[in-house]
C-alpha cells in the first residue's frame, strides 16, 4: 500500500496556503477544492503508469528503475490487449547486420545498468512516474504527450524546428540509421531537443499516424538536461493519442535490459570521442506489428498494428534528424541547442550525425535509402548538411547552437 506521508504533507500545504490567503489583503486565485481535485488525478494517474515491481533498482542519475512482470506493463490496459502476453520475436529484415554504434557495448547503455544491475527474466524495466513528474506537464491529462504540431516540412507549429533527411513517395516498411548521442542544451524547461526517426502516413490535416524513436533532453518530462532514449506514436497528429515511451497504453516492452525512457550513457564530446546507437523501426510481414531494435540487436518491442489506421498497411515517409522547440524567451529565438550545438557544416566529431541511412521494403528487405532530401525550418539557427560514400552510405550533419548573431 503507497504510504499517507504524501497526502498528509499535501493537506498541510493546503492549510498553510488557505491561511495565507484569507490573512492577504489582495485577492488570491488559490482554490483548495480545485487543488485537491488536481491532486487526486494526479495520484490516480500514477496507480495507472507505475505498476507493482517484483524488484527496484536505484539508478546514479536519480531515476528508479522498476521490473515489472511484462504482461502487467502498462499496454496490457489496452482492451485489445488485455489478458494477453507479449509476442515473440518476428522475423528481422533481410540484409541486416547485426552490429550496434561505436562508442559501447549493448549492455552498458544506460545509467541505471551500469551497476551491473538487471531487472529478471520475464519482467521489463520502466522508469518510475513521479508526482514531480507529472505536475511538470502543462495538465494531467497532457503528461507525456508531444503538443499538438505540424510535422510538414514546409511549415513549423508551435515553435518547433527541424533539421532532416527524408524520403517520401514510395512505400515504406521501416527506417535504420546510426546517430550518434549528444547533451545539447535546453534553454527553458518548456523546449526539448531531440534527435530520432520518423516513420509516418496519413494527412497533415489531423490524422497523422506517426511512430517515433530517438534520443531527447527535455527537462519538462524527466526533470534533467540528460539525453534519453525515447518512443513515441499517436494515430491523430498529436491530438488525443499516443505517448512518450510506456506513459500509456500503446508500447509493448519485450526487453528486460533496455529501459525506455532511461539516460543514455556514454555520450560524444566535442573534438572528442563519439557514441553513436543503431535503432531500427519495422513491420513485421506477418503480424503486422512495428517493431524497434536497439543497438546490435536487442528487440525492445514493437507497437501494435490496431494503434493505427494508415499505418496498419505502410508508411509514406521516412524521415531522420533532429527537433526543437522555440518558446521564444523575451521575444528572441531560444538557445536551445540541437544535436552538438554546433552548424552543420563543421562535420565529424563536432556536429552531430545520421548514417547508414537505410529503409525496409515490401518484401522485407533493408536497402540503402534512395532519393535523400535535407531540408531545415530555419538554416541561420539549424543546418543541415549530406553525403554519401562506401563506408557510411547515406548520411547527414545536422544541427546548430538556435539563438546567435546568424539566429535571432
Amino acid at each position: 500500500m503507497a504510504s499517507s506521508a504524501p497526502i498528509i504533507v499535501f493537506f498541510l500545504l493546503l492549510l498553510l496556503l488557505a491561511s495565507a490567503a484569507t490573512n492577504s489583503s489582495t485577492t488570491s486565485s488559490f482554490k483548495p477544492a480545485e487543488e485537491l481535485r488536481k491532486y487526486r488525478r494526479v495520484r490516480a494517474l500514477l496507480r495507472k503508469i507505475n505498476k507493482p515491481p517484483l524488484k527496484t533498482i536505484l539508478s546514479p542519475d536519480g531515476d528508479t528503475i522498476d521490473c515489472v512482470p511484462s504482461h502487467r506493463q502498462p499496454a496490457f490496459d489496452h482492451p485489445k490487449l488485455r489478458g494477453q502476453k507479449p509476442l515473440e520475436p518476428p522475423e528481422r529484415p533481410r540484409g541486416l547486420n547485426l552490429t550496434g554504434g561505436v562508442g559501447g557495448d549493448d549492455d552498458e547503455l544506460q545509467w541505471w545498468s551500469l551497476s551491473g544491475e538487471s531487472c529478471p527474466e520475464g519482467t521489463v524495466p520502466i522508469r518510475r512516474t513521479t508526482e514531480e513528474d507529472v505536475l511538470r506537464a502543462s495538465s494531467v491529462w497532457r503528461y507525456g504527450r508531444k503538443p499538438a504540431h505540424i510535422v510538414r516540412r514546409d511549415s513549423t507549429g508551435n515553435g518547433h524546428e527541424h533539421a532532416v533527411g527524408y524520403a517520401s513517395g514510395d512505400q515504406y516498411y521501416g527506417a535504420k540509421a546510426s546517430l550518434n548521442v549528444w547533451t545539447p542544451r535546453v534553454a527553458s524547461p518548456a523546449e526539448f531537443s531531440l534527435s530520432q526517426i520518423w516513420v509516418i502516413s496519413g494527412s497533415f490535416n489531423g490524422d497523422l499516424n506517426t511512430i517515433e524513436a530517438g534520443w531527447q533532453v527535455s527537462p519538462q518530462l524527466y526533470g534533467d538536461g540528460l539525453p534519453r532514449f525515447f518512443t513515441y506514436w499517436t494515430s491523430d497528429a498529436y491530438q488525443a493519442t499516443g505517448c512518450y515511451n510506456l506513459l500509456c497504453s500503446g508500447f509493448v516492452q519485450t526487453n528486460n535490459r533496455i529501459a525506455v525512457g532511461a539516460a543514455i550513457s556514454p555520450r560524444s564530446t566535442y573534438n572528442g570521442g563519439q557514441f553513436d546507437i543503431s535503432l531500427l523501426i519495422w513491420k513485421d510481414p506477418k503480424r503486422g506489428h512495428w517493431w524497434l531494435q536497439f543497438g546490435s540487436g536487442l528487440l525492445v518491442g514493437y507497437w501494435p498494428s490496431f494503434l493505427f489506421n494508415h499505418l496498419a498497411g505502410h508508411a509514406s515517409m521516412v524521415q531522420f534528424g533532429g527537433e526543437i522547440v522555440n518558446t521564444r524567451p523575451y521575444g528572441t529565438h531560444t538557445a536551445t541547442q540541437m544535436g552538438s550545438g554546433r552548424f552543420a557544416y563543421e562535420g565529424f566529431r563536432r556536429a552531430s550525425y545520421f548514417r547508414n541511412l537505410q529503409v525496409v521494403d515490401w518484401d522485407n528487405n533493408l536497402i540503402p535509402l534512395p532519393n535523400l532530401r535535407l531540408t531545415a525550418d530555419h538554416s541561420n539557427c539549424y543546418s543541415v548538411q549530406g553525403g554519401s560514400n562506401r563506408v557510411w552510405g547515406s548520411y547527414f550533419y545536422y544541427g546548430g547552437p538556435g539563438k546567435s548573431v546568424r539566429c535571432n
